[in-house]
């Protein structure tokens, strides 16, 4: 029996090497974005999806099946023959999954980018930049709705991009972060609303719903905890949220974003579909309240997280979850 000391220090350190690593290099360029998992499941899916469309919802999930589960088998027999190496060969491969699972800067720079334009009153530069976070055209958008554009992006990404994949680590180790990540992807690529492929991304769609319900819903928990650390209107959270949650056409999406949009005391509002919220959409300055939001909500996930690795150590669950 491993040690429950030694099975937590394992489990945390590939969590927070991983991460450190995504902050030292955030972009994937040349070799290491042609093997980064995302980029080769998303290039499969649209290469199996042209050969599966037609074929009914059943060829949607056996298109999910076929990226998602070589994606999985092939990390975890990675995963399984580090650990036959030894315990730092183990860590070395987990780190690098965790990295890839959770693009923490990437999305926090994104948005930042756009505030950042915003501020200096160069609204092409903001569209541009927050144009690279949503589908939706943002070609004539005004400031405010660039505005709103980033911010709806950053608090529905914390939970497609961190809090979730955080969640499955926690549960399932390396993998399960690798799982909810390519999970997202998959919904990425064939998922959206397009008749065209509607059959074959029924399933995609259908299975990141499922793998991101839970998170959304703790994740807006999160930010009306944190609300208060960022001098928010906490009772204005909780109030967008009790009346905004249910607004969204997506079942999770309007979790984070409503108690994002009540904190801030601003609207998050995609025109000619939803509205969130009761105040004006947001200004540069909100962007930026925004950004340290999703920060605090980040800290207090990652404690959690930490101390839940803790309490599964000390009871055993860390041991075949993340180790086999």
């Amino acid at each position: 029996m491993y040690d429950a000391a030694r099975a937590f220090v394992v489990a945390i350190l590939p969590l927070a090497i991983g991460l450190a690593l995504d902050f030292i290099y955030p972009f994937h360029r040349g070799p290491l974005l042609t093997v980064h998992p995302v980029h080769t499941s998303y290039s499969m899916a649209m290469a199996l999806a042209r050969r599966l469309n037609g074929r009914g919802r059943a060829g949607g999930a056996a298109l999910w099946l076929a990226v998602v589960g070589s994606h999985v088998l092939l990390y975890g027999a990675a995963l399984y023959a580090a650990g036959r190496l030894g315990v730092v060969a183990w860590i070395i491969v987990a780190s690098y999954i965790v990295k890839v699972s959770m693009p923490v800067r990437l999305l926090l720079d994104q948005v930042g980018s756009t505030g950042f334009h915003l501020e200096a009153g160069d609204l092409g530069r903001a569209r541009s930049s927050a144009q690279g976070l949503v589908r939706r055209d943002l070609g004539t958008a005004d400031a405010g709705h660039v505005a709103s554009a980033a911010l709806e992006s950053l608090f529905e990404s914390l939970v497609d991009a961190v809090t979730s994949p955080l969640l499955y680590y926690v549960l399932l180790g390396p993998v399960g972060a690798l799982l909810q990540r390519l999970t997202n992807t998959m919904d990425g690529a064939v998922g959206f609303r397009d008749p065209s492929i509607a059959d074959v991304g029924w399933f995609s769609a259908r299975m990141d719903t499922l793998i991101n319900y839970v998170p959304a819903r703790l994740t807006a928990l999160l930010e009306i905890a944190s609300c208060a650390m960022c001098r928010g209107d906490v009772r204005g959270a909780i109030r967008a949220y009790s009346r905004y949650r249910g607004a969204v056409a997506s079942v999770n999406a309007g979790h984070p974003m409503s108690a994002a949009a009540g904190c801030l005391d601003v609207s998050l509002e995609k025109a000619g579909s939803y509205s969130l919220g009761e105040g004006a959409l947001p200004d540069p300055p909100a962007v930026r309240r925004g950004i340290e939001l999703a920060s605090a909500t980040l800290i207090l996930a990652f404690a959690l997280a930490a101390a839940a690795l803790v309490a599964l150590a000390g009871s055993g669950w860390a041991v075949p979850a993340l180790l086999g």
